[in-house]
């Protein structure tokens, strides 16, 4: 089914998973974090952390694992090992993300990102991919109150365009990121990666797209 998509003021991004190939890569290196630590790790739990900002995926690790859990020293560990990654390179741009930011630059369509990531690490990230000039505004996990799946940073992220978010369209590749920027107010696209639409997602009539490309497609 083709997609269709109004033309919008402005596009607002997720980053991990949408924009960059950086999920599978942050899952494994928190594995290897909980073996150098020697404690324990559950990819399934790591699946429920998808598109957190840090507070509430500590709530998810202390939930499963218990509040004597080491999850500072787990951060800690998995600080290191990312870092390095993203210094290495050892995180790229998901398919046709580059295309379509220079589509949307090329329309004068601005953008934005909305993540969960805090800021200095997005900016890193961004950076590093060669992104970072296509976007007027970020909104960071580090300047919300309340993370996804509350519509917080989606809304500081059109505030920050200078656009309604009712005239913003979203890209998500999660069910947490997808219901904030539905509580938002914006119209809205899922692009899987780790997470394929849940039941509630499916119920919101939110279009899934295999990659980016249908985005490119769509937009003209």
């Amino acid at each position: 089914m083709q997609l269709h998509i109004t033309r919008p003021d402005a596009v607002i991004f997720d980053m991990d998973g949408l924009l960059l190939d950086s999920e599978r890569q942050a899952l494994a290196l928190l594995a290897q974090a909980a073996q150098a630590l020697d404690i324990r790790w559950d990819h399934a739990v790591g699946l429920q952390m998808v598109g957190l900002n840090s507070r509430d995926s500590d709530g998810i690790l202390l939930g499963a694992f218990g509040a004597d859990y080491p999850v500072e020293a787990l951060r800690e560990r998995f600080g290191e090992l990312y870092e390095a990654a993203i210094v290495a390179g050892d995180i790229p741009p998901k398919p046709f993300a580059r295309e379509l930011l220079m589509r949307l630059e090329a329309l004068r369509i601005p953008c934005a990102v909305a993540t969960s990531t805090r800021r200095s690490r997005a900016e890193a990230k961004l950076h590093r991919a060669q992104f970072m000039q296509h976007f007027k505004a970020m909104a960071c996990g580090d300047e919300v109150l309340r993370g996804k799946p509350h519509p917080e940073i989606y809304e500081l992220a059109a505030s920050r365009l200078g656009v309604e978010p009712s005239r913003c369209l979203a890209l998500e590749d999660s069910n947490a990121g997808v219901r904030a920027a539905v509580s938002a107010n914006m119209q809205v696209v899922m692009v899987p990666d780790l997470l394929r639409p849940d039941a509630g997602i499916r119920m919101l009539g939110v279009p899934a797209v295999s990659s980016l490309k249908d985005v490119l497609v769509a937009i003209g």
